[in-house]
C-alpha cells in the first residue's frame, strides 16, 4: 500500500479515544485530586489515566523541530561528548563502536533472507549497522559512516516487506530506520530521505494496523518491542505523516501499560533476566524517545513496579556473571544499556555494580562487526548517568514477587562469593519451563549448579514440533530442557510438572544467621503428592536444599528422584557423599536425608532426535521410594571446598 505523506489530515482522530486536546500549560495544571489518581495508578501499576490528552500538541511542536531529536538533540551531542571523554571507559567503548563502523564500511548491505518463519535477524543487524554507523558519524562528523549507513536503509527499504507475519522483525527494522533518518538527517540526499520515511511509514507504521495482531495488547515482551520500535518510526517522520504518527503514539501510550504491568509488584519480570533485557530496553528506548522529542514521557517513568526492575534485574546475575537463567533465559549476562538509564533515572549508581565489570571484560574481547549482538550498545553513551562513582548493592537478598516468584541470596557481593536462587511459579507463563523448585548456585567463581536453558526456537519448530502450545500435552513438553526431568528440582513416578498449578513463596528471610525461601509446590505435582515444598537457605558459604513431601494415602510406593545438573567432574567418596570439580575448584555433596540412600550419576543425553546433545553435563542426585500415605524429608548439603566433618542440623521447614 503506497502512503502520500501530506493524506492523512484526519486519520487517527476519528478512530482514537475522542479526548480533547489540552494545551501544555493546562495539562500540567490538573487539580490536585486528579494529579493525585494519576500517580496512585501509575504506583499501582494500573494505568495511565489522562496520560495523552496534549499529544496532540505536543506532537505538532515537536514536528517542528530540527533532526536529530531521537534521544540525542544537535546541541547536546557536544555536551556528550564532553561526558563521554571524562571516563576512560566510555571512550574505549566509543572507540570500540568507531572501529566496529569502521569494519561495516565494507560489508554489504543485507539481505531480505528468513529463517524459518523469521527475518529476526536480518532486521537487528540492520539495526546493529545503521546505529553503530550513526553514531560514529555524530561522533566525528566522518560522511563514509553515514553513506554507509544510507546505503543499508535504501536496501532495507527496497524489501517487498519486513516480515509482517512475525510482527518483531517490522518493529527493530522500524527502529533502525528511524534511527538512522533521525541522527543523519541533514547528510542523506532528498531522495534517499523521500525512500526510507516512505518505508517506515508503508513498510512500518501502517503495516502495523493493515495486519495487527495479537501483539497489540500483548502482556509480554512482544508489547514492548513492537510498540517501542514503532513509536521511534513515528517520532522520527512526523512532519510527514502526522496524523498516521499520532495513531501509532496514542495506541502505544494506550497498550504499553499492558506489558509494564508484568512487573508487578516489585519489578520481578515473569520471563526471567535475559527477555528483561530484550523487553525493557524497548520500554526504556519508547519512555525515553517520548521524552527527548515530546517533552514528557506521559507519566511512564512514574510507574513503580517498572522503575523497581532494575532491582531485580541487578539480582539475577550470579558472581560468576551468569544470570539466574530460569524459563527460556539464557545463561550468558549481556550487557544492559537500559540499567545505565535507570541508574540516571534513579540516581543509583550502584545498579551498574555488575555493568560495569560486564562493560570492562566486553572491552578487552575481540568483537566483529556481523550479526546483530549488541545493536542498541550506543544507547549507553547515551543514557549514561554523569557520576560513575560506584559501591557495591546495599542488600544481598532479593525477593521477586509476581507471576513467577524467585528467592534469591548471596554471601557477599564479589565474584568468589556462594549465591543461590529458587524459583516458584508456573510452568504456563510466557517461555515457561517445568522448573518449579529449580535452582542454580555459584560459588568460588564457578556455576555449581547449572539450569541447560532453552533450545534454539527454529531447531524445533523446523522439525515440526508445536512449541507455543502450553497445554499439559502439548509437544513442548516432550522438549527435555523444557520438562522438569532436565531442571534441579523433583520427578516424581518419571511424571511432568503440571502446567495448570502454581507455586508460591511460602517463606522468605534476609535473616543473616540463615537467610533462605521456602516454596509451597504443591500445585505443581498436583496427583503425585498430597504435600510438596522446597527450602533453599544459606549457611555461610553452604547452601541446603531441603523438600518435605507427603505421599497420597492408599496408593502404590511413589519413587521420587532428586537431581541436580552440573558440569563438574563428580568423584563418589561414600554412598552419601560426594565431591565436584571443576576450575580448580571443589563442591562437597552430602546427601543428609533420607539416611541408607546413594548419590549416582544421572545422564542428560536426551530422549529425541530434535533435542539439543547437552555435552559436559550430568547429573547428580539420587532416588528414594516412599509409600503411600508418608512424609518424607529429603536433604542435601551443597559445601563449598569440598566435604567436611561438621554435621548439620536438619530441621523442619516451618522452624527455619
Amino acid at each position: 500500500m503506497r502512503i502520500d505523506e501530506r493524506s492523512f489530515s484526519n486519520l487517527g482522530r476519528t478512530e482514537t479515544p475522542s479526548i480533547a486536546p489540552r494545551t501544555v500549560g493546562s495539562f500540567e495544571s490538573f487539580s490536585s485530586t486528579v494529579g493525585l489518581l494519576v500517580v496512585l495508578c501509575w504506583v499501582l501499576g494500573i494505568g495511565h489515566v489522562g496520560a495523552q490528552p496534549d499529544l496532540s500538541k505536543r506532537l505538532a511542536s515537536a514536528a517542528d523541530e530540527a533532526h536529530p531529536r531521537l534521544f540525542v538533540s544537535a546541541d547536546e551531542w557536544g555536551e556528550l561528548s564532553d561526558r563521554i571523554g571524562a571516563d576512560q571507559q566510555l571512550k574505549a567503548l566509543r572507540e570500540e563502536i568507531r572501529r566496529q563502523a569502521e569494519a561495516m564500511l565494507e560489508l554489504e548491505p543485507v539481505e531480505r533472507e528468513k529463517v524459518g518463519r523469521r527475518l529476526l535477524g536480518v532486521s537487528r543487524t540492520a539495526l546493529k549497522r545503521v546505529s553503530y554507523l550513526g553514531f560514529a558519524y555524530r561522533s566525528t562528523g566522518d560522511e563514509r559512516f553515514a553513506d554507509r549507513a544510507e546505503r543499508e536503509m535504501l536496501a532495507v527499504a527496497g524489501f517487498k516487506d519486513w516480515n509482517p507475519s512475525h510482527f518483531l522483525d517490522v518493529a527493530e527494522m522500524t527502529a533502525a530506520l528511524a534511527i538512522g533518518y533521525d541522527w543523519l538527517y541533514e547528510v542523506l540526499g532528498e531522495e534517499a530521505r523521500q525512500t526510507i520515511r516512505q518505508a517506515i511509514a508503508e513498510k512500518g507504521l501502517q503495516t502495523s494496523f493493515d495486519e495487527a495482531g495479537w501483539w497489540v495488547d500483548a502482556e509480554n515482551n512482544w508489547g514492548q518491542v513492537c510498540h517501542g520500535g514503532l513509536t521511534l518510526g513515528a517520532l522520527a517522520v512526523a512532519e510527514d505523516y502526522p496524523a498516521l504518527s499520532e495513531k501509532v503514539i496514542r495506541r502505544a501510550l494506550d497498550k504499553i501499560e499492558i506489558p509494564m504491568g508484568e512487573y508487578g509488584p516489585n519489578g520481578s519480570y515473569p520471563e526471567g533476566p535475559g527477555y528483561w533485557g530484550y523487553g525493557t530496553t524497548y520500554n526504556v528506548v519508547f519512555i525515553d524517545a517520548l521524552q527527548s522529542v515530546l517533552g514528557t514521557d506521559f507519566g511512564l517513568s512514574g510507574h513503580e513496579p517498572f522503575m523497581s526492575s532494575p532491582r531485580y534485574y541487578l539480582h539475577a546475575h550470579g558472581p560468576t556473571g551468569l544470570y539466574f537463567n530460569y524459563s527460556d533465559s539464557g545463561a550468558h549476562a549481556s550487557i544492559a544499556p537500559a540499567m545505565y538509564w535507570f541508574a540516571r533515572k534513579l540516581d543509583e549508581s550502584s545498579l551498574l555494580w555488575l555493568e560495569r565489570q560486564k562493560l570492562g571484560d566486553y572491552l578487552t574481547e575481540n568483537h566483529g562487526a556481523q550479526g546483530g549482538g549488541h545493536r542498541l550498545l550506543p544507547m549507553l553513551l547515551l543514557w549514561t548517568p554523569e557520576s560513575l562513582q560506584l559501591s557495591p548493592p546495599d542488600k544481598r537478598h532479593y525477593q521477586g514477587v509476581g507471576a513467577n516468584p524467585i528467592g534469591i541470596h548471596r554471601a557477599e557481593w564479589d565474584d568468589q562469593a556462594t549465591y543461590v536462587g529458587i524459583k516458584a511459579g508456573s510452568p504456563r507463563e510466557n517461555h515457561g519451563h517445568m522448573d518449579i523448585g529449580s535452582f542454580v548456585m555459584d560459588a568460588k567463581g564457578v556455576r555449581w549448579a547449572v539450569d541447560l536453558g532453552s533450545q534454539s526456537y527454529h531447531s524445533l519448530e523446523s522439525k515440526g514440533i508445536n512449541l507455543w502450545n502450553m497445554q499439559q500435552d502439548s509437544e513442548r513438553w516432550g522438549v527435555f530442557r523444557l520438562n522438569n526431568r532436565s531442571h534441579n528440582t523433583l520427578v516424581v513416578n518419571d511424571q511432568l510438572q503440571r502446567v495448570d498449578g502454581e507455586a508460591r513463596i511460602e517463606q522468605f528471610s534476609r535473616d543473616a544467621s540463615m537467610p533462605h525461601t521456602v516454596i509451597e509446590m504443591t500445585e505443581v505435582y498436583k496427583g503425585q503428592l498430597s504435600q510438596a515444598k522446597r527450602g533453599i537457605a544459606l549457611l555461610g558459604d553452604k547452601v541446603l536444599v531441603q523438600d518435605e513431601i507427603e505421599t497420597p494415602a492408599n496408593e502404590k510406593p511413589v519413587e521420587i528422584r532428586w537431581a541436580m545438573v552440573t558440569r563438574a567432574k563428580v568423584e563418589m567418596v561414600k554412598p552419601n557423599r560426594a565431591i565436584l570439580r571443576d576450575e580448580g575448584k571443589q563442591l562437597g555433596v552430602e546427601l543428609l536425608q533420607p539416611t541408607g540412600e546413594t548419590l549416582e550419576i544421572y545422564s542428560t543425553k536426551p530422549p529425541h532426535s530434535y533435542d539439543t546433545t547437552n555435552p559436559g553435563t550430568r547429573m547428580i542426585g539420587f532416588k528414594t521410594r516412599v509409600e503411600g500415605g508418608t512424609q518424607e524429608q529429603l536433604a542435601v548439603l551443597l559445601r563449598p571446598g569440598g566435604l567436611g566433618d561438621r554435621a548439620i542440623q536438619v530441621k523442619p521447614l516451618n522452624e527455619w
